[in-house]
């Protein structure tokens, strides 16, 4: 039996396996679950040992744990270290579901569930893989995973773990399935990712909440000071304002903006899927551009006052707000975090008081689409989709590809095959049944022709 035959005889179960994966709600963020984050972690090691590997174990962290497992068939072959992670984004907002979050769902070829994209379905895709190749005596190289818990919410531990286990995580390459392909008709690999800045600010006023009536008019509120202040952040032309911002923004050719200019976009389904009249972004750039090779700033969430039912005339002691900048090749987490720290310390008055936090950060990576662990990957998409796969810029984060070529020395791999439209941190999170397929064939051909 082929690898393609195995997958098809064993689909069924396959999917009924990630369904219970899926039903644990391992939410990294919440403390509540805790002991779900757990039962996750023991799920995924009990998973690598029905797929065959040599040994799994759970690896304590100071915050969740990393599960680990290898299988070593020759210390002569290239070694494959597979990295993923079972954590997933809080649901909320729970009511803007259509079925219970941690109670997955198949509706027209696809499976609903938080985690069903990212990443659960597309690391049980690896496990799934490993299982084919052994199963069909197809094998062709060591492969290590590490899979860890706390990828949501930063992978504080991680780095610790990757530096106290170097000998452990020795490997050739590094693969990782977290990211997206085009669309199910056009494949694509990505070739690099742009990093991230997270800070929370926040503008303290009165030293309580006042009266809106008895006071407004005569204290400044911290939440229009707040507003006033985000929107400084960014001119009219969708440029943002922080000086020194984009000095080290790493300009693209004519041409490579004209090679990715090639790859297929319809502006009007774009604009139709997300429900608006229109796209903004930075002035001079394609969407595919201000997604890819552009560096942003948003507000990921604001709050203050009340904001209970009913009406309570106050005026807020304080606002705050959590903004993310997405950044590019050149540009660094740290120079950028204490670039916005001091900026938006500036444009405060007198009559307020600002606190700046960073939370965690990446550094942008690119990758080279001329190694051999690409081409491996390339020759896998020719074989299993008929089509070669285009390379890509995505707008995400993955804030350990840097880390592991820092730690390591390896690069990875960015091996995904989501799409844009499987909601991921918002509401109905999906995956395609056919991604999921597909990427354990794709997956099982890379080794194929990997040769390190």
């Amino acid at each position: 039996m082929n690898q393609k035959e195995y997958i098809e005889k064993n689909k069924d179960r396959f999917l009924d396996e990630l369904v219970e994966w899926l039903k644990i709600p391992s939410v990294s963020a919440d403390s509540k679950h805790k002991e779900d984050v757990k039962k996750a972690a023991e799920f995924a090691r009990q998973s690598l040992l029905k797929a065959g590997v040599d040994n799994a174990e759970i690896c304590e962290t100071a915050g969740h744990p990393i599960v680990y497992g290898e299988k070593l068939i020759d210390s002569s072959l290239p070694t494959v270290l597979v990295y993923g992670h079972y954590d997933v984004q809080p649901p909320d907002p729970l009511d803007l579901w259509n079925s219970p979050p941690f109670e997955p769902m198949i509706k027209d070829g696809k499976i609903y569930a938080r985690g069903s994209s990212d990443d659960k379905g597309q690391v049980y895709m690896h496990v799934k893989a490993l299982e084919t190749m052994v199963n069909t005596n197809t094998l062709t190289c060591n492969i290590k995973f590490m899979i860890e818990g706390e990828e949501e919410v930063g992978s504080d531990n991680l780095g610790i773990f990757v530096s106290e286990n170097k000998e452990k995580l020795k490997a050739d390459v590094i693969l990782i399935s977290d990211t997206s392909i085009i669309n199910n008709e056009t494949p694509s690999i990505t070739a690099g990712l742009r990093g991230l800045s997270y800070m929370e600010v926040e503008v303290v006023g009165p030293n309580r909440d006042l009266h809106s009536g008895v006071y407004g008019g005569a204290v400044n509120n911290p939440l229009n000071v707040l507003c006033e202040m985000i929107a400084k952040l960014k001119d009219e032309d969708g440029k943002i304002t922080i000086p020194g911002f984009y000095d080290k923004v790493q300009e693209l050719t004519k041409e490579e903006r004209e090679l990715m200019a090639k790859q297929p976009f319809d502006i009007h389904d774009y604009k139709s899927d997300l429900g608006v009249e229109d796209v903004f972004g930075e002035k001079g750039y394609s969407t595919i551009e201000r997604t890819g090779i552009r560096p942003t700033l948003d507000v990921n969430g604001i709050w203050g006052g009340y904001i209970g039912e009913g009406a309570k005339t106050v005026l807020p002691s304080k606002a705050s707000a959590k903004i993310s900048m997405r950044l590019v090749p050149n540009q660094d987490t740290d120079e950028i975090a204490d670039l916005f720290s001091n900026h938006f310390k500036s444009l405060a008055p007198k009559s307020v008081k600002v606190k700046v936090t960073k939370h965690h950060g990446g550094q942008p990576v690119v990758t080279d689409i001329y190694s051999s662990a690409f081409l491996a990957a390339s020759e896998a998409f020719k074989e299993a989709w008929g089509k070669e796969p285009i390379p890509t810029r995505e707008g995400g984060s993955i804030p350990i590809v840097a880390l592991f070529r820092e730690k390591l020395g390896l690069d990875s791999v960015l091996l995904g095959f989501g799409l844009d439209s499987d909601a991921l941190h918002s509401p109905n999170e999906h995956y395609g049944l056919f991604n999921f397929y597909k990427g354990i064939e794709t997956i099982s051909l890379f080794y194929k022709y990997f040769k390190g």
